[in-house]
């Protein structure tokens, strides 16, 4: 039996596709929004987490909740291999899911036997790419915005404050502020608005 975390942060979809999944015998399927993920995959234990990577929220406490590389090596991985949900024309979340190790990716707009398919590859431990994504993968190189501060930069883009940002992140006002500078200076822009816009226009966010 393989076990299957399901991240989603619409409900809707999550469930449907959880179902989807579920039909398969060899499938056990669970499902969480970003920010029950971390719980939930400590007391899953998936052997695949299949990752909506385009949320604000995409990513947040994996790192953590994976802990040191050494534990990682003995089995201590909570995640499991990941399968990344990308959408072709975001460069950004492709970018996201690469620096957090996803061992597979596929398309938002793939069939649901698609998405099946790469759940059991990638469950082998087989890279799982689809080929609709190539473009994606290198506009993704290009990006030269680091994983943190595109969070940050989709946060803003969706119109959360400094604050709000903040807290969501768990970080301090000051570092955002931070975050934002760097994001400015990085590309080119002449203040937060014109760096959503230009970082919106590339894809990035």
């Amino acid at each position: 039996m393989t076990r299957v975390l399901l991240i989603h942060d619409t409900c809707l979809l999550r469930t449907a596709l959880a179902a989807w999944i579920g039909r398969e015998p060899e499938l056990e399927v669970s499902s969480a929004s970003w920010k029950g993920a971390v719980a939930t995959s400590r007391a899953l234990r998936p052997d695949v987490c299949v990752a909506d990577m385009d949320s604000p929220d995409a990513g947040a406490g994996w790192e953590d909740a994976r802990g040191p590389a050494g534990e990682r090596c003995t089995g201590g991985d909570p995640w499991g291999a990941m399968l990344a949900l990308a959408t072709a024309g975001r460069p950004g979340p492709l970018r996201r899911a690469y620096e957090m190790g996803a061992l597979g990716y596929l398309s938002k707009n793939a069939s649901p036997d698609r998405l099946v398919e790469g759940i059991r590859r990638v469950a082998k431990g087989e890279r799982y790419i689809d080929e609709t994504l190539g473009f994606g993968f290198l506009e993704a190189a290009e990006i030269p915005l680091t994983r943190r501060e595109l969070s940050v930069l989709s946060l803003a883009a969706g119109g959360a404050s400094v604050g709000e940002i903040a807290r969501s992140l768990h970080l301090s006002n000051g570092t955002v502020r931070n975050y934002m500078a760097a994001i400015t200076r990085k590309t080119g822009a002449r203040n937060r608005v014109d760096a959503i816009r230009i970082s919106q226009c590339a894809g990035w966010v």
